[in-house]
């Protein structure tokens, strides 16, 4: 099986830290968002991988090449011209069985199944409570036989995650072909959704397949709630250099090379290696390689990388190598973006 990973977006609803690191690298739990989702794929028979990247591509393929082995290449997207375009860009290496993950997600759910899997096509799926923010599958008798982007009613709750698997890759570039060909776009994009569409009309049989677990990593807030979902599901440590004189309080994880000095940590806090934390409070929060953070109390903060924060209460959503000092200010409650 090949897995394609189309990446290329600028992460718009996560800046100010996208503006210096791609969307999948932001740290969650210890490590990057593509890190879990690469994890989940190393137990499968995986041929090759195909990375499509875009802006700042170039620490996506420097961290795939330094903490995995899988066979990888690299394509570029220059123009986002939407999900679909990015897989057809992969053309030259979609043969046989494919498997597409958006890293916007964390996922649960057997991907080692696919191997039994008698249909054309699988889309994951998770019911929802609002759908009207996502793309649904409409199911008839066991087959998805329609997709809708974003309903207006709540009729079909069954959400695509962005988790797609075909049996035969060139069928699904051959659908691409007929979208761009026809020009058929959804607010201007070529979705992959349409494409699917092609393909089930054109009778190939795609099914759903209920996900366990779903989270997004693509704002601020669901990040957190992301990082919260996996402190508590095994993604925690606590190294016992830390305890002393600080009260921890789990689950977090702490890179062992992090400083933390006369402070509360936890519950729910990340903080990546090198980092520094004295004389602080941080909970719910993630904090980057080689930020500072003195005399602060933190809460459902994001603090970029090298980033210095210095203050009081504050909720802050500080992008890499940024100072924010509120040392001097007079002391009341703060929320900063920047």
């Amino acid at each position: 099986m090949r897995v394609v990973i189309p990446l290329a977006g600028f992460g718009t609803r996560l800046r100010p830290h996208t503006y210096t690191k791609p969307k999948p690298l932001v740290n969650v739990a210890g490590k990057p968002v593509l890190g879990h989702i690469l994890d989940k794929l190393q137990g499968l028979d995986v041929e090759e991988m195909v990375f499509v990247t875009g802006y700042l591509g170039d620490q996506i393929e420097a961290y795939v090449r330094s903490n995995y082995h899988f066979p990888a290449r690299f394509v570029e997207q220059k123009e986002l011209l939407g999900q679909a375009h990015a897989i057809w860009l992969a053309r030259d290496h979609m043969h046989g069985p494919v498997l597409i993950v958006f890293v916007d997600t964390i996922f649960e759910t057997d991907l080692a199944a696919l191997r039994n899997e008698e249909a054309d096509g699988v889309l994951f799926v998770k019911e929802v409570d609002d759908p009207r923010r996502f793309g649904v599958a409409i199911v008839e008798n066991g087959r998805i036989t329609r997709l809708v982007e974003k309903p207006a009613s709540f009729e079909h709750r069954l959400a695509v995650i962005g988790v797609y698997w075909v049996r035969e890759g060139a069928d699904l570039i051959s659908a691409i072909d007929e979208l761009m060909a026809k020009e058929i776009k959804t607010q201007g994009e070529y979705f992959l959704a349409d494409a699917f569409q092609i393909m089930i009309d054109r009778g190939n049989r795609f099914v759903p397949r209920q996900t366990d677990v779903w989270e997004d990593c693509g704002k601020p807030e669901t990040v957190l709630h992301t990082n919260r979902y996996l402190l508590e599901h095994g993604h925690d440590n606590i190294p016992s250099a830390k305890i002393q004189n600080n009260v921890i309080v789990p689950p977090v994880h702490i890179a062992a090379s992090a400083r933390i000095v006369n402070s509360i940590v936890g519950p729910y806090v990340t903080i990546a290696a090198k980092a520094s934390v004295v004389n602080s409070v941080i909970r719910d929060s993630i904090v980057d390689e080689g930020a500072t953070i003195e005399d602060a109390v933190l809460d459902s903060s994001l603090i970029g990388k090298s980033a210095l924060v210095r203050g009081r209460y504050l909720k802050l959503n500080v992008g890499d190598s940024s100072q924010v000092d509120f040392s001097e200010m007079s002391n009341g409650n703060r929320e900063h973006n920047g």
